[in-house]
């Protein structure tokens, strides 16, 4: 998929007065109808679109039941459905057409076991299933039909990967790539395993805009924040590609994690091309952090006001950004910095800026806490755990259990992870657990969903 739409179409319609019977056309179409409202958030047009779902499963079920294609196009125009409905916080539908979709999956797997491309849909679904935040439980009861594990999903799409290396007509070769690198880095927890195979893909992300957003988005989650930057500037956009405001957006923010001072024109540039309403709020609140650090508290405060007026906070981002406006604080300068250096891999500069300022010696309780947390995470990307652990539970003490903020919640997820990866298996549930105890108003469905899929990963431990 590359984001030619206009081509995309005209090459359907040939294919449809060609060959009027081939109901892949429907499949095909769905993914056009998925990419355009997942990049653009148009919620009129979601409401306009919505009912080709029931016209394209329709014709599909006209075809040939005893295709392997048959009930796998169904699920996965349903799954495409439901990631969109989520989108667009739409749950009762979308947890309903997943549960749909794994009934229709689980179903062709009986039926044609050797069928690869179902396992592409499943080992998604077998992944996931246990990771589901405490604050979704409503959502399990709709999922009656979900089981499976992270390991499960993982050896499931390791086959479909393996399939597609030596089977050049394989058609989801590109999409099992990404699946599998996403699966890596959301549930398996192995980034730097993600990055690898994001790499070694079939991605080319100079000729294609998803293909750039796709590896650009691991690499920064990875700690490749230089390489983020060289792809998005090379990123291409020819009017022959369908918009993706939200690359300017990324590069903003891995800009930004660097200290350029150029930073605030791509953010600039994503609010004034995009008219959804995810991350707005997140803009304006860097576009102000993009102040601060070049010395312009009043281009700060300028960028707050915007904050609170523009976009929603249903995201984690989007919802951080509404509370440091509602706050009325200014942020530590040299905190802020640490923050973006640490957050785009560049640990060892966020130390060296962080830990002379003694600021656990601050008489501000905030202040204090903020910094011994963020020395626990700098340390930790510096391999000295001990010291990291320390800082962790000294957060985590200082915090107590009512703290709205993420700090106590993220670092009990951390010392888990920490726990988990020196093979200390008690440890590591005892904190995935704690974090789960913590109720923090920012990040907290993230951090949690984390936490399940480390007790998931070490349940048989």
């Amino acid at each position: 998929m590359s984001l030619r739409f206009g081509e995309a179409h005209l090459q359907l319609a040939k294919l449809k007065l060609e060959d009027p019977n081939n109901l892949v056309v429907h499949h095909i179409e769905n993914y056009i109808d998925f990419f355009r409202l997942y990049i653009t958030e148009d919620k009129a047009l979601y409401k306009q679109l919505e009912a080709n779902k029931d016209r394209r499963l329709s014709a599909i079920e006209t075809g040939d039941e005893s295709s392997p294609y048959y009930l796998f196009l169904q699920a996965d125009i349903r799954l495409h459905w439901a990631l969109v409905s989520l989108r667009f916080e739409d749950y009762l539908p979308a947890f309903t057409d997943v549960n749909r979709a794994n009934k229709l999956l689980e179903k062709n797997q009986e039926r044609f076991p050797d069928f690869i491309p179902n396992l592409k849909d499943l080992a998604i679904l077998h992944a996931m299933v246990g990771t589901i935040p405490d604050g979704y439980q409503w959502s399990v009861r709709l999922l009656s039909s979900l089981k499976g594990t992270i390991d499960q999903g993982k050896k499931e799409m390791e086959k479909v990967v393996s399939y597609a290396r030596q089977h050049d007509d394989f058609l989801f070769t590109k999409e099992s790539q990404v699946l599998q690198a996403y699966l890596l880095l959301h549930l398996a927890n192995e980034p730097q395993q993600a990055w690898k195979t994001i790499r070694k893909s079939e991605l080319v992300p100079a000729d294609n805009p998803l293909h750039a957003f796709v590896v650009a988005n691991i690499a920064m989650r990875t700690g490749h924040n230089d390489e983020a930057i060289r792809i998005l500037e090379a990123a291409p956009q020819d009017g022959i590609f369908h918009p993706l405001p939200f690359l300017e957006f990324m590069l903003g923010l891995a800009k930004l994690r660097r200290l350029d001072r150029d930073a605030g024109k791509h953010f600039d540039r994503f609010v004034e091309k995009f008219n959804g309403t995810h991350y707005i709020k997140e803009a304006y609140q860097k576009l102000a952090w993009q102040a601060l650090i070049n010395g312009d508290p009043t281009g700060y405060r300028t960028n707050l006001v915007q904050v609170s007026q523009r976009g929603n906070a249903t995201s984690g981002g989007d919802s951080n950004a509404q509370r440091e406006a509602d706050a009325g604080r200014t942020p530590h300068v040299d905190l802020v910095r640490a923050r973006l250096l640490f957050d785009g891999g560049y640990a060892q500069k966020a130390y060296d800026r962080l830990a002379p300022l003694k600021l656990n010696e601050s008489k501000d309780a905030y202040l204090r806490l903020e910094y011994t947390y963020r020395m626990g995470r700098i340390l930790q990307e510096l391999d000295r755990t001990a010291e990291a652990i320390s800082y962790f539970e000294k957060t985590i003490e200082d915090s107590g259990a009512n703290s709205p903020y993420f700090f106590a919640c993220n670092a009990a997820l951390q010392c888990g992870l920490i726990y988990e990866k020196i093979e200390s298996w008690q440890k590591a549930k005892e904190y995935f657990k704690k974090c789960l105890l913590l109720n923090p108003d920012e990040y907290a469905t993230g951090l949690h969903q984390r936490a399940k899929a480390g007790l998931a990963r070490i349940r048989k431990r």
